[in-house]
């Protein structure tokens, strides 16, 4: 059993399938990735009602297991050969399984140094996993002595497959020391370079609109400043540290870091990486509450970035019934309400098909401005960028000048039209306020008004309640769809409750079945919502 060719053997089936198992394991890995490599998140996602990835990793092996089975028993009369040939199964399903995989993840995978280790980590975890399994089935043949059992003894390396998504949790788990390592050391140069920063360094965080008001608060502040702003959705430590690498920080008179937050302590994190002289609350909503656990959770967390901010700045305060709650005057903070009765505010908004109209309260003084943006919400979050600019020494008229300027956030309700049809883009609104501000934007328009939605996420215990909610507000659309089959029954229930009719709605298993049905039936002045196009690991 230990002779040196046996050891060869054993060697090279193990190397073998080290080599091919991974390879079905990519879209697993962009899972992982967007899951920020946490491995209980991954792991929540394979088990998630309506994933496939065990259906389809069972199959595989149920398929390598027939064939390999048939093929011993053909060629038993081969000898010692029936073993071996009773593993050509592995490399051709596993093609097979590949190239009916092959439609990239919405979000692609990031080909980044830690996903390659995790990668290549996987590998040799199954080397060790196929190993291990091929010494047991030879030691049982080994020692059973039939020739039946030897010819048939690699067909229990067909179970493999199935333990991929561990075996890629394994491998996670074994590059994490090195990752922690890694990240800590980039992680203290940054906050070394933030802290030394004369620049004025300014946090945004809420349940909602950080991304949007991050951006518009840059826009404004560059009609006088030198403005840098994390990019896009970069609102973890690691985001905004790869935001100020390479850049000379020295260059810019303020900084403008979006912090997110999924439990609590992150956003407290962020503050010690970033220092911030001022911070802005957009609102705050039952959002994240997967992991948080309940609203006051919530509340605690984003309350965290004025702890976190410098005595004496300001503290800008979208204004509803859960900021209220802040202590700002404990934090020695300076309190800017933004909001109906606040300081500053948007007041007397008329929106339409070309934006939004509005009066711009500013301390005593008002403006009259328009935006090309659509909805109240907008107006809103304008203001909020115009209170910052306000604070920060622009004048009126510069403020103005740059809300003309603003143009509409990437997937957050940008509007586009083709042939006829006006396509509203709100593919990155996922939380309860945000749905219902688009659906009054859809509402705005004429022609028959269109809704293509999976649901909303991260609610934890409100996730039913709130996607039934969710569907009452869609009662009264001429064409409903909703994709996939993770949340989209609690919104059927509530559309249909709401009396919703049923022969308006459809349910579609992904978003490409979605985008068919609306070729087959769109036409000219049609409009048409894509309202939270989710993630993979929500699907």
């Amino acid at each position: 059993m230990f002779t040196l060719e046996k050891i060869a053997e054993y060697a090279l089936v193990s190397v073998a399938l080290a080599l091919l198992l991974p390879l079905c394991s990519f879209k697993m890995l962009g899972a992982l990735q967007q899951s920020g490599y946490d491995g209980a998140r991954f792991a929540k996602w394979t088990r998630r009602k309506g994933n496939m990835i065990y259906s389809r990793l069972t199959l595989l092996a149920f398929l390598i297991l027939l064939s390999s089975a048939a093929l011993s028993v053909l060629f038993s009369f081969t000898g010692r050969w029936a073993a071996y040939i009773s593993l050509l199964p592995f490399p051709l399903f596993v093609a097979v399984y590949c190239a009916a995989d092959k439609k990239a993840l919405k979000v692609p995978l990031a080909s980044t140094a830690r996903a390659g280790r995790v990668y290549a980590l996987t590998a040799v975890v199954v080397f060790f996993a196929a190993a291990a399994l091929t010494l047991a089935v030879n030691a049982a043949a080994y020692y059973a002595d039939a020739a039946l059992l030897s010819h048939v003894r690699y067909l229990p390396l067909a179970v493999l497959p199935v333990l991929l998504p561990f075996l890629l949790r394994a491998g996670n788990a074994l590059d994490k020391p090195f990752s922690g390592k890694k990240n800590q050391k980039y992680l203290a140069a940054a906050r070394e370079k933030l802290h030394a920063a004369e620049c004025v360094k300014i946090a945004v965080t809420g349940s909602f609109a950080k991304t949007s008001v991050k951006t518009f608060i840059a826009a404004l502040l560059s009609e006088k400043y030198r403005v840098l702003a994390t990019p896009a959705s970069y609102n973890t430590p690691l985001g905004i540290a790869k935001a100020v690498e390479g850049e000379d920080l020295a260059s810019f008179d303020v900084f403008v870091a979006e912090m997110g937050a999924r439990q609590e302590g992150d956003i407290r994190e962020l503050c010690d990486l970033v220092a911030p002289d001022h911070c802005v609350v957009t609102g705050i909503c039952p959002q994240h509450l997967e992991t948080f656990g309940d609203l006051a959770s919530v509340i605690r967390a984003k309350g965290e970035v004025l702890a976190g901010t410098k005595e004496g700045g300001y503290a800008f305060i979208g204004m509803d019934e859960n900021t209220e709650k802040l202590d700002v005057a404990a934090a020695k903070l300076v309190k800017v309400g933004v909001g109906v009765h606040g300081e500053c505010g948007a007041h007397d908004i008329r929106c339409s098909e070309s934006g939004a109209d509005f009066k711009l309260a500013l301390g005593i003084g008002e403006i009259a401005v328009h935006t090309s943006l659509l909805g109240a919400h907008n107006a809103r979050n304008i203001a909020l960028a115009a209170a910052v600019a306000y604070k920060l020494g622009l004048s009126k008229e510069e403020i103005a000048a740059g809300i003309a300027k603003l143009a509409p956030v990437e997937h957050r309700l940008q509007p586009y039209r083709a042939h006829g049809v006006t396509i509203l883009d709100d593919a990155y609104n996922a939380n309860i306020v945000g749905a219902g501000e688009a659906l009054a934007v859809l509402r705005l328009f004429g022609g028959r008004k269109f809704v293509v939605t999976p649901g909303l996420v991260e609610l934890g215990v409100l996730e039913e309640e709130e996607n039934a909610a969710l569907g009452e507000k869609l009662a009264g659309l001429d064409r409903v769809i909703l994709v996939g089959a993770t949340l989209v029954t609690a919104v059927k229930r509530g559309y249909l409750a709401a009396g919703g009719d049923a022969e308006k709605l459809t349910l579609v298993p992904t978003l490409a079945a979605a985008e068919t049905l609306l070729s087959e039936e769109l036409s000219e002045g049609d409009a048409v919502l894509f309202l939270n196009d989710l993630p993979d690991i929500y699907n």
